[in-house]
């Protein structure tokens, strides 16, 4: 088989590309869409407000928080100040999301979050150690001493689980809070959602399980969530069926017959628009650039919510 190319801006180890890396942010007033890319990417805002897109979803920004991106993902920023912070990159290759999810919960609840905003508030007391790590990574990156590899993991797994424990403070304060600030709606939709996803598409299904018209259903989701009824169940059918691409040897047609899609060539034109890439291209070229790893694990690792 002939080997892929990588889009520009893609991690890909045959052309010497690193599995982590990480650069200065450092944005102006003007409107910045980074390159979409096949890392995980982590933003520092260490001073600086403004808005972020991660898709379609809108959320603001402001000093002092961790933003979290997908790979494939389109993210784009709009900027009311200075910003100024750092941009931590990995692959999968350097670590795996996936497994890491089972030990810490870190991928539902910083990457894979459809439901949630993707972004941790960093409060005073972290804040110190939040730069300490991604100094020490910076370091660990320029001097490359002996187990270098070893010591920026270490840091990377730390920075994840502190934020991964402040978002989860975060979400249980809300939760107890009497004055908890989402729509009872949000938890509704989310849990039908997660029943009918694979074989409901349109906001009107929803709108009618809670008797509701599909106008005031999507006015509180854009409004608690920063997205449309839309894209909230299509980001859900993407997670699995990136999943069902990643991890199994199902075939793209029974991939789309299974969250929902009748039509393979609809399936791959919508998958297509979502991430950049065609259904085989992201399966193909992930399996290879991972030696087919991804292939091993098991799909109870699937970083696929589930309803408390």
């Amino acid at each position: 088989m002939a080997k892929l190319k990588a889009p520009a801006g893609f991690y890909d180890p045959r052309n010497d590309s690193l599995a982590l890396r990480l650069h200065d942010l450092n944005l102006s007033r003007k409107p910045w869409n980074p390159v979409r890319t096949n890392y995980f990417s982590i933003y520092w805002i260490d001073s600086g407000s403004g808005t972020f897109w991660a898709d379609a979803s809108e959320h603001a920004f402001g000093s002092g928080c961790l933003l979290f991106f997908v790979p494939y993902q389109r993210i784009r920023f709009a900027s009311a100040s200075q910003v100024r912070g750092e941009v931590i990159q990995f692959h999968a290759n350097f670590l795996c999301v996936e497994t890491f999810h089972a030990e810490v919960g870190c991928s539902s609840v910083l990457f894979n979050d459809t439901y949630g905003v993707p972004a941790v508030v960093v409060d005073d007391r972290a804040r110190r150690e939040v730069s300490d790590l991604i100094g020490r990574l910076k370091q660990e990156e320029a001097e490359r001493g002996l187990a270098y590899n070893e010591v920026l993991l270490a840091c990377l797994k730390m920075l994840l689980i502190l934020a991964t424990r402040l978002k989860a403070r975060t979400s249980q304060t809300s939760r107890t809070s009497v004055a908890d600030p989402r729509h009872p709606v949000v938890g509704q939709i989310r849990e039908l959602i997660e029943e009918n996803y694979t074989s409901l598409h349109a906001p009107a299904d929803y709108a009618a399980f809670l008797h509701m018209t599909p106008k005031t259903l999507g006015r509180i989701v854009r409004e608690h969530l920063g997205k449309t009824l839309t894209d909230l169940i299509q980001e859900r059918i993407l997670t699995h069926a990136k999943w069902d691409l990643l991890h199994t040897l199902k075939p793209v047609k029974e991939v789309a017959r299974e969250v929902g899609f009748r039509d393979e060539l609809y399936f791959s034109r919508f998958f297509k628009k979502a991430t950049g890439v065609s259904p085989k291209f992201f399966r193909e070229f992930e399996t290879e650039i991972r030696d087919g790893s991804n292939l091993s694990m098991l799909s109870a690792q699937a970083p696929i919510l589930q309803v408390s």
